[in-house]
């Protein structure tokens, strides 16, 4: 650079030197700490501008509607089966006919079929000490029924009560004028023979089946609908006894053959039956054999006599007797009450106050003198 200048080449050396590089300040260690407090002061406070001018504004949250609580459904209200009392899916069933079936008993008629899907069973004797079965269906439909056998006049005044029409083969001559007499819906096979069949494994007069397919077809072409009727005073659910005090019972009807015992059954709350000294056994299409096995079991103790034709046992069903109900594991000695013949049978027990049964299949049996039960 010229020397008019007035400056020498190290002046601007010199010069730099002197203001690089910089210089910090001397501070004591408490100075340091409080100019590195403000400065932290300072940073927190620019933070803190930020975030209240200049924090974004959250979109709104689209507002939804409370859910409603899911509907509870109602609990269905339990149907019963007007016959047994017992639960039925679908009030229709008990929009069907009660059907009755003749079913015989003679030693040559066993073993029997459908009596252990019967709802009500009906014990006499028919004649000659011979018993016969009254069977009453609604809830089930046996496929196989028999043998089908002749009707008597206090079976059809039993069956009168259920408004029932009866599956019969013939019948004594007094029966078949009362069917007449009193309307009763009539399946007599004599005059309906397409509906029944003979099977080739027994002989006359012991063969005579049908089905309940068959019978309600009948009952169809023939006009005859629901039954209207009272059906038996029913409890809602059996009540088995903690302690059973009678599990043997014995009912002396006629003679060997036909005297009945029953065993009670805890496990499942029934009364296994017997006959003629072995277990009375059912059985279907298919071979297979079960024991009855009735959940209630009643003596009912009323007049007997003979028919006008001197061949056939009669009673008396109108009036009321001595009952026996056995149930639950216990005897229940009461009454047993008919007003007429289209009136239900109704128990009271030893106080005159009604006798509610269990639901299931009720096995009545008429005896002669309370002197034919015992049961222990």
């Amino acid at each position: 650079m010229p020397a008019s200048f007035g400056h020498s080449p190290n002046h601007h050396k010199q010069y730099a030197h002197k203001f690089w590089p910089p210089r910090w300040p001397q501070l004591t260690k408490k100075q340091w700490i409080i100019t590195i407090a403000a400065l932290i002061l300072i940073i927190a406070g620019a933070v803190a501008a930020y975030f209240i001018w200049f924090k974004p504004v959250p979109k709104p949250v689209p507002h939804k509607p409370a859910s409603k609580p899911a509907a509870v459904k109602p609990v269905p209200k339990p149907i019963y089966s007007t016959l047994t009392g017992m639960p039925i899916s679908d009030a229709s069933i008990n929009d069907r006919p009660v059907t009755a079936v003749m079913i015989e008993n003679s030693t040559d008629a066993r073993l029997q079929s459908g009596l252990d899907q019967a709802g009500v069973v009906f014990e006499a004797i028919a004649e000659g000490g011979i018993t016969r079965f009254l069977t009453l269906f609604q809830d089930t439909s046996p496929q196989y029924i028999g043998p089908v056998r002749s009707v008597r006049p206090y079976y059809v005044q039993w069956l009168s009560a259920f408004d029932a029409p009866v599956a019969h083969v013939g019948g004594s001559g007094e029966a078949l004028q009362d069917l007449k007499t009193w309307g009763i819906k009539d399946l007599d096979q004599f005059y309906n023979s397409s509906y029944y069949h003979r099977i080739s494994s027994r002989y006359a007069p012991h063969n005579v089946y049908t089905s309940m397919d068959e019978l309600n077809k009948l009952e169809a072409a023939k006009g005859f609908g629901k039954s209207n009727y009272t059906g038996f005073l029913r409890k809602p659910r059996e009540t088995p006894s903690a302690a059973p005090s009678t599990t043997s019972i014995d009912f002396a009807i006629s003679g060997y053959y036909y005297n009945v015992h029953y065993d009670y059954n805890a496990a499942t709350n029934t009364y296994k039956r017997s006959e003629g000294g072995q277990p009375h056994m059912e059985i279907d299409a298919s071979g297979a054999q079960t024991q009855i096995a009735p959940k209630v079991v009643i003596a009912m103790v009323l007049p007997q006599g003979i028919e006008a034709d001197d061949l056939h046992t009669s009673y008396n069903t109108i009036g009321d007797g001595t009952a026996y109900v056995f149930q639950d594991g216990v005897a229940i000695p009461g009454t047993w009450h008919k007003t007429d013949r289209t009136s239900q049978i109704t128990f009271t027990d030893s106080n005159g106050q009604p006798l509610p049964l269990d639901p299931g299949q009720t096995w009545i049996t008429a005896l002669g003198s309370t002197k034919y039960v015992s049961y222990k």
